[in-house]
């Protein structure tokens, strides 16, 4: 840990003006707990004060540049933060349109742990079943309960009952 006033007097006013400034919640905890420790805090001291983990605070006292003020920022602040890309979408909906034994698979239905399994493979990318429901839900406008296996005709009988194709 840096000793105590490693901070000259430019960063310390440009933290400053970030904690009291900034729209970003985070972005402003980040810069404090750079202050914080400036001023001889302890990870323990500064986590307790804010009322964040000792490992956040470990995190932004080593990653954090009181030169760049963007190595504050969080990366999933950068708008709407995914895993989930736009390609991984697609081939999710090309997947669930198509019956598993297409894919060489045994089962005839699809579940949300089959499609992430599957699409792990596809794509390096693991989301889970929870997480792919999500997507299908809001990009087919679908809803399903536990024991509900995705397939072609479901969403066939959804698309026609609500009109689009």
């Amino acid at each position: 840990m840096p000793a105590k006033g490693f901070l000259n007097l430019e960063q310390k006013e440009r933290l400053q003006t970030l904690v009291r400034g900034n729209d970003c919640s985070r972005t402003r905890e980040h810069a404090l707990i750079l202050l914080l420790q400036n001023d001889g805090k302890t990870y323990e001291e500064i986590a307790n004060f804010i009322g964040c983990g000792y490992r956040t605070v470990a995190h932004w006292c080593v990653h954090g540049d009181p030169d760049k003020l963007d190595s504050l920022k969080d990366k999933r602040q950068q708008g709407n933060y995914r895993k989930a890309t736009e390609q991984y979408i697609e081939l999710l909906l090309e997947v669930v349109e198509k019956a598993p034994q297409e894919f060489g698979y045994e089962f005839g239905r699809w579940t949300g742990e089959r499609l992430s399994t599957y699409l792990q493979q596809q794509t390096g990318i693991k989301l889970s079943s929870k997480q792919i429901s999500r997507i299908l839900q809001k990009k087919t406008t679908f809803t399903f309960g536990r024991s509900t296996a995705w397939s072609l005709s479901k969403i066939k009988q959804k698309e026609q009952y609500f009109g689009r194709s």
